[in-house]
């Protein structure tokens, strides 16, 4: 769904064998999780409710928020690693550190037939959080240091959530990352991106967190009121593996009034049909990081190991069955 994985390769269409195959998996793990368990998490809310949703999940992109490809991905962790050709530097949008803690604390249930999603921003700096097809969008709701809110979608809701920093006024207005026109599905690059279907298929939803489009905020997600094991801790480790900021090599750090705001991706920093995978590298077959001269997935693969770092990155889909609620935090583990 995000737009630059139109522009580095569109995904072949889904087909229901591909659904099916991601319930059986789903199936499988019934490891329950604790209802609301992970619901202790610092900072005040804003319960308004969404008042827009969508009719149906939303599919378009290679992206999107659907059930992995029937057919392996390429490798995520190639063996070429990225060899950046000046000092790189932590994006300045991601640095973190602890903020006050508040008492007041989020909503733990939404009304029936109702999904509930909760945003934390756990970094250091003002977030303006956008949560697409809700009254969260496409303004945003201001985040300070440690705040969280929360909005209810329906049970068919599909759509993005991401954050806007550096922004004016609001996060309608200019922003220093995840921009864009008053009507969009995804910031402009570099904005990371978090991305729902709801009720895809049996029941179950595909969810992921995107850096096909670079990264301006570090993010990880954490579901519960569902039989799915939650692979992401609460503190956003994955497979022994934590959350940190981007290490971003120089050419590709985005800056913005003399700070560096973000880590563009390899086609915006560099263009070319190798790392924008068109021509000869277009598809999935073809676009494959551990060929292209440096593997600059891995810059975003290190920060995040459960997220998208390319277009056909499709193992970082996951699934939750039965009617999941869901926590987005802007953060890095331990911030």
């Amino acid at each position: 769904m995000a737009r630059g994985r139109s522009r580095h390769g569109a995904r072949p269409p889904r087909r229901r064998g591909w659904y099916a195959g991601a319930a059986a998996l789903v199936t499988a793990v019934t490891v329950t999780i604790a209802y609301g368990a992970w619901w202790s998490l610092s900072g005040t809310d804003d319960d308004r409710p969404a008042d827009r949703h969508v009719a149906a999940p939303l599919r378009s992109g290679p992206g999107s928020a659907s059930p992995p490809s029937a057919s392996p991905s390429p490798s995520a962790s190639p063996s070429r690693s990225a060899s950046p050709s000046a000092s790189p530097s932590a994006s300045a949008s991601a640095r973190t550190s602890a903020s006050p803690k508040s008492t007041q604390r989020p909503p733990s249930t939404a009304p029936a037939g109702k999904r509930l999603i909760t945003v934390v921003n756990r970094t250091s700096q003002t977030v303006w959080a956008v949560v697409t097809n809700t009254s969260v969008y496409p303004k945003g709701r201001k985040l300070a240091p440690g705040q969280s809110m929360s909005v209810n979608v329906a049970n068919n809701w599909g759509g993005r959530i991401w954050g806007r920093t550096g922004c004016a006024t609001t996060a309608a207005g200019t922003c220093a990352t995840g921009d864009c026109t008053s009507v969009c599905n995804g910031g402009n690059p570099p904005t990371t991106l978090g991305e729902f279907t709801f009720d895809a298929y049996a029941g179950m939803d595909f969810y992921d967190v995107s850096m096909v489009d670079g990264s301006n905020l570090p993010m990880y997600i954490n579901i519960s009121h569902t039989t799915t094991a939650d692979p992401v801790s609460s503190s956003g480790c994955y497979k022994g593996v934590c959350t940190s900021e981007v290490v971003c090599p120089s050419a590709m750090q985005a800056v913005s009034g003399g700070q560096v705001v973000g880590c563009k991706p390899p086609c915006a920093a560099f263009g070319g049909d190798t790392y924008c995978c068109r021509g000869e590298w277009a598809g999935r077959e073809n676009c494959i990081p551990s060929k292209w001269p440096v593997d600059y997935t891995r810059v975003f693969k290190r920060a995040a190991p459960y997220a998208y770092s390319y277009a056909f990155d499709d193992s970082a889909t996951m699934p939750c069955k039965g009617a999941c609620y869901y926590r987005v935090t802007f953060g890095i583990t331990g911030s």
